[in-house]
């Protein structure tokens, strides 16, 4: 083995303790971008798998009825490759032992054809039994999540409300469906699994409790690979038109597809975002400890370069020993990084995506990029330092480095001295004589202490989303969904119910905004003017009024997808109905943190529509306790057809987006506490280093063993003081960054720090510099004095 060799591993074991430190900043790094990167395409591979094997459909189409020989003249356009016709449904289900409203939506299996029970298209994967016989008229086939939520296992039963009349179903099989990913109930922002189900049943049952026999309402299509999407829905919209076709749409614009693709598109976000933070943060932070640390061996890089050894050797021997470094850090990293991988990658598929298995997978090219950006800010912090040491004449690198300046500090020239002890001058001067060194100290520490509010930002984000969208905006203790759009005469009937304080009625159309090259598919919801239940808010989230005549939209809505100002005029297609296109100008912007959503007065909406006092559905306010009286007497109305109430909402918006980014928050604080205890212990190790001798002076001249811990870590105090205020604006600029990356139809996060964000990044800096001190203070009591003052001159 080489000299140099010996004297890398040597150099190892000497600095085991910052090695170690070292090894944690780069693993945390590393483990953020492990976790995030992987998740991701996992998650990808998955839904690509999942939709290839059970064949999801290109196009969907709506209608309000066609016969079934309709279907040869879709399955004519060109480009189309297969058509596969349904009957879908609206249901209310009652399940034993719970209270709440649920709704469900019924499909239709096939009594005959190649593959009886089981559709050509959309294909169900099943977990648990079997689908439905041919011709059975009660047996039903569950979605898992609505399944495993109330306990459902083949052979149990539920009832439902179908067409209006209560029916006794058999569960004969739980499944998956590429279709319901991610399973959400319309009009709803997040999916709620105890209240709103996927049911599917036979052809025959279904269509005749509907009279469809003979006919469908909804068609599935699978395109050639080189039709053109676009030609085909327009295609199929002419041939559905005098069906009540509702508007045909792309895999693009599916339901679950569309949120799933939200979801993936965030995650990706966060899979760039976080790790481009952390790692950035840690390469930083990684730069100026291994300058620093290689700065002090000055000395024993001059005695190499006397011994004849060349600057490439030398240069090597130190790229060798921050190599070795940096890859404890990323083997520790990747091994972390995967195991928290498949961890959050399981939390989405329990609580958000319903897949039938997970492709979980870490290529080595996360791998490589992790050893990569770890390996470059390494070696270049070493070498910078390197080749300032191996330009000095030997002579005089083995010289102790002398200071560049010696002058009086900002304290004495005040006249702070008189109150100032010897030890306590020592701190200001040695400060105020290193500015650079102190400021690249408190430069660290603050990135660590920024990094900390990153970390832990999210959960107070999430709580205002929560209390702005579902206590300030949306205030109504429940909405209800009608089956088709009714008289306004309704609402009078629902404000006498027991139990009811206020009603507001509300229309929902859905319809494509267009504007220039941009478009939409999106509902506008027509709300009372001056509503005190469901209403629009500004900038500042203060209530505003809805003006008549036009169009409010929210602020990503128009800013980012529509890309309208006030005063545009805005091309909306109707999907309902006559389906009318009108101009409509867009007359305000408001704010929402969740979901993007178009507001018109339900007046204009209703003139618009060409319709009198219409409404889709209506926001209740509820006397507490008398909730489940209310649910009961809805559940037996036939025109309700969905309910959904705000505090269900509240709980299932925590157990899906809120229970996965809570596990993301969790592991970013593991990770960013790591970097910081990393960051504060090298520069206190660092520190101790490089006073050794001034510290050893002192014990022999007489000062005691607190005295000189006073000045090393009253220093140590003073910095990590000074980097507190530092870390709270990094943290601001840091989270800063997140706001504006995370920009989705889904969800936007505010930029909202709480007092608990700062508190927890002064706590963890405060409590890295507690341990570092406890860990200095033991070794200034082994401190070696004879050895230390041996240093040549």
């Amino acid at each position: 083995m080489k000299a140099l060799d010996r004297k890398l591993f040597r150099d190892l074991w000497h600095l085991r303790g910052q090695v170690l430190a070292i090894a944690a900043v780069i693993m945390g790094g590393v483990a953020t971008m492990v976790m995030s990167l992987s998740t991701y395409d996992s998650l990808v591979t998955t839904r690509d798998r999942f939709y290839a094997e059970y064949r999801f459909a290109d196009v969907f189409v709506g209608l309000k009825r066609a016969p079934e020989p309709v279907v040869e003249r879709l399955a004519a356009i060109p480009g189309v490759e297969r058509v596969e016709t349904r009957v879908r449904a609206g249901v209310k289900l009652e399940v034993e032992g719970f209270s709440d409203p649920i709704t469900g939506q019924l499909l239709s299996l096939p009594d005959v054809g190649p593959e009886v029970g089981a559709a050509q298209l959309n294909r169900l994967h099943f977990k648990r039994g079997r689908s439905v016989q041919p011709w059975s008229s009660d047996e039903v086939v569950l979605s898992d999540t609505f399944a495993d939520a109330h306990g459902f296992q083949p052979g149990d039963t539920l009832a439902a409300i179908i067409n209006g009349k209560r029916k006794r179903l058999t569960v004969v099989g739980v499944a998956v469906s590429p279709e319901y990913v991610y399973q959400i109930a319309p009009g709803a922002m997040f999916p709620d699994f105890k209240r709103y189900g996927v049911l599917w049943m036979g052809r025959s049952a279904l269509a005749a409790a509907y009279d469809m026999e003979g006919g469908f309402n909804h068609a599935s299509l699978t395109l050639a690979r080189d039709a053109n999407e676009q030609d085909v829905i327009d295609r199929a919209d002419a041939v559905l038109a005098s069906y009540g076709g509702t508007g045909a749409y792309g895999r693009e614009d599916q339901f679950s597809n569309r949120f799933l693709s939200e979801e993936l598109k965030q995650l990706r976000t966060m899979a760039v975002v976080f790790p481009a933070i952390f790692l950035g943060v840690a390469a930083f932070l990684l730069n100026i400890v291994l300058s620093r640390l290689i700065a002090l061996q000055r000395e024993q890089i001059a005695v190499l370069e006397a011994f004849g050894y060349s600057y490439a050797a030398i240069g090597a021997h130190y790229v060798k020993l921050v190599l070795v470094m940096s890859a404890l850090g990323v083997a520790a990293g990747l091994a972390l990084g995967a195991w928290f991988g498949q961890g959050l990658s399981h939390v989405y598929t329990e609580t958000t995506f319903r897949f039938p298995y997970l492709d979980y997978r870490l290529g080595p090219g996360i791998a490589l990029i992790a050893f990569l950006v770890a390996a470059f800010a390494a070696v270049s912090g070493t070498l910078v330092s390197v080749v300032r040491a191996v330009r000095l004449p030997a002579a005089e690198g083995m010289r102790p480095e002398m200071p560049m300046a010696y002058r009086t500090t900002l304290a004495e020239r005040l006249g702070l001295q008189r109150w100032l002890a010897a030890p306590s001058r020592m701190i200001l001067r040695h400060v105020g004589r290193h500015p650079l060194k102190s400021l690249l100290t408190v430069l660290g520490i603050a990135c660590a202490c920024g990094l900390m509010m990153v970390g832990n930002y999210q959960k107070g984000a999430i709580d205002f989303m929560v209390d702005v969208q579902f206590r300030q905006a949306a205030r109504e203790d429940l909405g209800l969904a009608f089956i088709e759009p009714t008289s306004g005469r309704a609402l009078h009937e629902l404000a006498a119910l027991p139990g009811v304080e206020h009603v507001e009625g509300y229309r929902n159309v859905p319809a494509i905004l267009r504007f220039g090259q941009y478009r939409h598919r999106a509902s506008i919801f027509g709300i009372e003017p001056e509503g005190q239940l469901h209403r629009s808010l500004n900038s500042k989230l203060e209530p505003v009024a809805v003006p008549p005549g036009g169009v409010v939209l929210t602020d990503h809505l128009a800013n980012e997808i529509l890309h309208v100002r006030p005063g545009d005029l805005l091309t909306v297609e109707v999907l309902e109905g006559s389906r009318p296109v009108r101009q409509v100008p867009v007359l305000g912007v408001t704010k929402q943190f969740l979901g993007v959503s178009a507001y018109m007065q339900q007046a204009s909406l209703n003139e618009l529509m060409r319709e009198g006092n219409t409404v889709s559905g209506a926001y209740l306010a509820v006397r507490p306790g008398a909730e489940t009286e209310l649910y009961a007497r809805l559940h037996e109305r036939p025109r309700v057809l969905g309910m959904v109430a705000n505090k269900a909402a509240v709980q299932s918006f925590y157990a899906t987006i809120g229970e996965f980014i809570l596990f993301y928050n969790l592991v970013a604080t593991l990770l960013a506490a790591a970097i910081g205890f990393g960051v504060v212990y090298n520069s206190a190790r660092i520190g101790l280093s490089e006073r050794g001798r001034e510290l050893a002076s002192l014990r022999v001249l007489g000062f005691t063993r607190g005295e000189i811990a006073y000045i090393l870590l009253g220093e140590l105090a003073l910095l990590t003081l000074a980097a507190i205020p530092v870390g709270f604006v990094v943290g601001i600029a840091l989270v800063g960054i997140l706001v504006v990356a995370f920009q989705s139809e889904l969800y936007r996060l505010p930029l909202i720090l709480t007092p608990e964000n700062y508190a927890m990044g002064a706590s963890v800096v405060i409590v890295s510099a507690l341990l570092s001190g406890l860990l200095l203070w033991h070794r200034l009591g082994r401190l070696d004095l004879v050895a230390v003052l041996k240093t040549r001159e």
